[in-house]
């Protein structure tokens, strides 16, 4: 695999939910940048039924087939054990960890009314605790190793949406743990700067199989081959951009990626007030 501009060269990356869709993209686009990748997937359906090694596994050996260099990390990240053996997989396989790009998700969409409590509870779970433990035991290893005076510089990838930042009619769970993440990224840049590491976050909008469903005919794939706006892999530059070096400075933010466009996201401020003193 060449390396288009080497930006990665060196470094280790963690891409959950890898083994499709935005992750896929990223973990091809880390590798194409020259990062050795740990690629997780739990291999499930877009409702988070089933499971399966195949994925992740399939992605690895693309990455190895161009050249670059993965491995496959099946363990399910919103457990403490499988987060803590996915930051193992990294620093035991390739002996250090850079970047953590927290991607895994599925849907349970419902209106409010009709939203049972377990749909609640496993989307909650997968987007919000799965970003959780992951986030909380690579900063465990790289405040280790800044103690110890092998500061790293250090990222992490927090994927947030659109439906977090403005809500989404039938996707009042998954809205809400959006929007979590968004409370979370901030509060893990503030908390983690003193040890070196960078925290941001993307609200991506791409045609995946979560997202399918939503896109009109005119944003379908292209059937000559030509220019896909939908694509995934015109999310991942930015988000293999924040994983490296080159973004030096750059924390606590919200990027919206889409297309060929990337806004940054501005969170709440104050409006009108009244203050009767």
């Amino acid at each position: 695999m060449t390396a288009r501009n080497g930006i990665c060269e060196g470094r280790v990356v963690i891409v959950t939910g890898a083994g499709r869709g935005l992750g896929r993209a990223h973990a091809r686009a880390y590798a194409a940048e020259g990062a050795r990748v740990v690629v997780n997937d739990l291999g499930v359906g877009p409702d988070g039924s089933g499971a399966s090694g195949g994925p992740a596994h399939d992605v690895v050996a693309e990455i190895r087939a161009a050249g670059g260099e993965a491995v496959a990390h099946g363990g399910d990240i919103a457990t403490s054990e499988g987060a803590v053996s996915l930051v193992a997989a990294a620093v035991d396989t390739y002996g250090r960890l850079d970047t953590l790009v927290n991607n895994a998700g599925f849907l349970r969409d419902r209106m409010l009314v009709n939203l049972e409590e377990d749909d609640w509870d496993a989307v909650m779970r997968v987007h919000l605790k799965g970003h959780f433990l992951p986030l909380k035991h690579a900063a465990a290893y790289w405040r280790a190793e800044s103690k110890a005076g092998r500061a790293r510089h250090a990222c992490v990838v927090n994927t947030s949406s659109g439906a977090g930042l403005l809500g989404s009619v039938g996707q009042g769970n998954y809205s809400a743990a959006k929007a979590g993440i968004l409370g979370l990224t901030m509060v893990a840049a503030a908390e983690f700067g003193s040890y070196g590491v960078r925290v941001n976050a993307i609200a991506p909008a791409a045609r995946t199989r979560m997202t399918e469903g939503t896109f009109t005919e005119a944003m379908a794939a292209p059937e000559d081959g030509g220019f896909d706006a939908m694509s995934p892999d015109n999310v991942s530059p930015i988000v293999v951009w924040l994983g490296s070096e080159a973004s030096d400075g750059v924390t606590g933010r919200v990027f919206e990626a889409e297309a060929g466009r990337i806004t940054v996201m501005e969170g709440w401020r104050p409006g009108p007030s009244a203050d009767k003193g």
